[in-house]
């Protein structure tokens, strides 16, 4: 029986994945075979020794020390794409409130008072003061061309927009789903020069903290939009607290509310409500699901952010063991060497590699002894070996 500890809410049909019969489901088990998250924070939290693999219903993993899980042998597994959907919305429906100044008019009619008749006379008097632009021709700056990034791309293209993106690191997957009419920007710089509109679609790392700082603000258009929901931290917020005070920002729509900024008056910001949607949570947990359920069930890896990925056909007869180790030349030849002399036969074997982690899978097709797993266990380097 596996268990498997929720640390957020999870959507139902994303539990539904789980067999009842071989899996326990509880949001307080004491030593969990899986985590599933959504943002609880993980930084500090000593886990149980029996966790295998932790499961982020969502794409960010920033509430998970990855450095961490790596050393203890545990991959870290996401959903990019599950929510991409929602966002993609969200950032259409930004530059529409920028755009048309949608919330400050609601305000203002929020607190008109009067007979029907002062009501609609102070409307026709003060409208113009609401007066926008529309996206039609205007140019839209994508920075960062993965899930999210294509689907704005090409929603903005059918907006009658032009679309720039820049994103050295673009997949040939996300290539072949971008409209052909997205031009590429060569840099960064290129790239605000060139925007009327600008969206963020990156993680938030070393090389990205503070990716649009002070210099930058000075090669924009004036009036320039930009649009933040991906993660705080990618702008410097003191340098674009000073570009709205200059008034070169004509708006900044943020996910992610500043005491500083929340209440300037050309700062739009929500309570990061980006991938808030039914469908997207239910996305998100039932890929998690799946994935997990396929890690712990036969040792597959899809969608890891800190192992290889990996999927070996299994022959229902065989038995299955996952060997986690770190990357160094030999270990496969020496944990082969240990079934060879144990007289097991290996009916199949897979090894991928990621930075400093491998992950071996092996099959054979006799039982194998605790002594001979011992002995794995005990080759320099393992860090964990599971029969599945």
């Amino acid at each position: 029986m596996f268990k498997i500890q929720t640390l957020n809410a999870i959507s139902i049909n994303g539990l539904n994945q789980f067999p009842s019969e071989e899996y326990e489901i509880s949001s307080d088990t004491p030593h969990p075979d899986a985590i599933l998250l959504r943002s609880h924070n993980l930084h500090g939290v000593a886990l149980p020794k029996t966790v295998k693999v932790i499961g982020r219903a969502g794409a960010g993993v920033n509430n998970i020390p990855i450095a961490d899980m790596t050393k203890l042998g545990i991959p870290v597994l996401n959903t990019p794409g599950a929510n991409a959907n929602a966002v993609r919305e969200i950032v259409i429906a930004g530059m529409l409130l920028a755009s048309r100044h949608l919330c400050q008019a609601q305000e203002y009619v929020r607190n008109l008072s009067g007979t029907e008749a002062e009501i609609e006379k102070l409307v026709e008097k003060n409208k113009k003061q609401f007066v926008g632009f529309e996206l039609l021709g205007k140019t839209l700056g994508i920075i960062g061309l993965g899930n999210v990034g294509v689907k704005v791309a090409n929603a903005a293209i059918h907006l009658g927009m032009n679309v720039i993106g820049f994103d050295p690191t673009i997949t040939v997957s996300r290539a072949w789903e971008l409209s052909a009419n997205v031009l590429q920007a060569h840099n960064i710089e290129d790239l605000l020069m060139r925007a009327d509109f600008i969206t963020f679609h990156v993680p938030l790392t070393e090389e990205t903290q503070n990716m649009i700082h002070a210099a930058h603000f000075n090669l924009m258009k004036n009036n320039i939009t930009l649009l933040n929901f991906a993660r705080d931290g990618i702008i410097d917020n003191d340098a674009l607290f000073h570009a709205l005070n200059e008034n070169k920002i004509h708006a900044y729509i943020s996910d992610f509310p500043k005491a500083t900024l929340k209440n300037h008056p050309r700062v739009l910001s929500f309570p990061h409500l980006g991938a808030s949607t039914h469908e997207a949570e239910e996305n998100c947990a039932i890929m998690i699901a799946n994935q997990v359920r396929q890690f712990l069930e036969n040792g597959t890896i899809t969608h890891s952010v800190n192992f290889p990925a990996i999927e070996m056909q299994r022959n229902s007869a065989s038995l299955r063991f996952a060997i986690v180790n770190m990357n160094v030349p030999n270990m496969v030849a020496q944990i082969s060497t240990i079934f060879a002399k144990a007289g097991l036969n290996i009916i199949g074997l897979l090894n991928k590699s990621r930075d400093d982690i491998a992950y071996t899978l092996i099959d054979v097709n006799t039982a194998v002894t605790e002594a001979v797993l011992k002995e794995i266990a005990a080759i320099k380097g393992v860090i964990q070996v599971r029969q599945l």
